[in-house]
């Protein structure tokens, strides 16, 4: 296995487990420990984990892998959440989503909803998107019109950010907003790591009549750096069944549809 692979892999493992033993790792990529540790310094150097005695964990706070390393996170859960998702949107919507890989899943579900369609064959849904791997995924289905917004793609996320994505996103209207996060509490709302994220966030939340966050149950009673919107501008929490009655009481609490999928 080549340096590449075994970091892509390492990475993996990381944003599944959270942390990563040398011996356990080595097992599992059949090479040998010395390997993993050099692999895991190197990494540790481009703050991608931190190291420790006998392996490394994820920055507790700041840990932000590239879209790339998360696909394989809690992919099962995250396809539900995207099929819930979808079933909330009705025809004629116009959809605002932002980047994610729960978002992703929620677009490809809203894509393949054959009764979205117009009775033309034209688009029967609207999606304003300021994430370039979902505009290019959904541009060559015909039933979906794309609007993606201006800006400075952000590489961990696919994200356009800045003035020429917020001066897009406060011309629009959305019926729906679904935004995925890095973590939603019940005192401090939904958050993201990133804070140039959350602003634009902030704002495609803002911009709609419904506000949906997606989050698997990693993501609640956490917090991340930047705040997108207090739990009051949330209308629905859209997790998975690994999220307890215990867990998501706060949010129902708080008058949030909650949909476990």
């Amino acid at each position: 296995m080549k340096r590449p692979e075994r970091w892509n892999a390492l990475l993996e493992l990381l944003a599944r487990d959270g942390r990563i033993e040398v011996d356990e790792a080595a097992a599992e990529l059949t090479v040998s420990a010395a390997t993993i540790r050099r692999d895991l310094d190197e990494l540790a150097q481009q703050q991608m984990l931190t190291r420790t005695r006998g392996g490394a964990v994820a920055h507790n706070l700041s840990y932000d892998l590239p879209l790339r390393y998360k696909t394989a996170r809690r992919a099962p859960e995250k396809q539900r959440i995207g099929a819930a998702v979808a079933r909330l949107v009705e025809p004629g919507s116009i959809v605002g989503l932002n980047g994610g890989t729960t978002t992703t899943e929620a677009a490809r579900a809203i894509a393949t909803r054959g009764e979205l369609t117009a009775s033309d064959g034209g688009p029967g849904v609207t999606i304003v998107t300021n994430a370039l791997n979902i505009a290019s995924e959904l541009a060559v289905r015909p039933q979906v019109k794309i609007v993606l917004t201006g800006g400075v793609a952000r590489p961990q996320s696919f994200e356009l950010m800045g003035p020429l994505a917020t001066g897009v996103l406060a011309e629009v209207s959305l019926d729906l907003a679904v935004l995925g996060v890095d973590a939603l509490d019940a005192a401090q709302g939904a958050t993201a790591h990133h804070e140039g994220e959350a602003s634009i966030n902030h704002l495609m939340a803002a911009r709609a009549a419904r506000v949906a966050v997606v989050a698997d149950s990693s993501k609640l009673g956490r917090r991340a750096f930047a705040r997108i919107c207090p739990l009051d501008t949330i209308d629905v929490l859209v997790t998975d069944t690994g999220a307890d009655d215990e867990r998501i009481a706060p949010y129902a609490e708080a008058g949030v549809e909650v949909i476990r999928a």
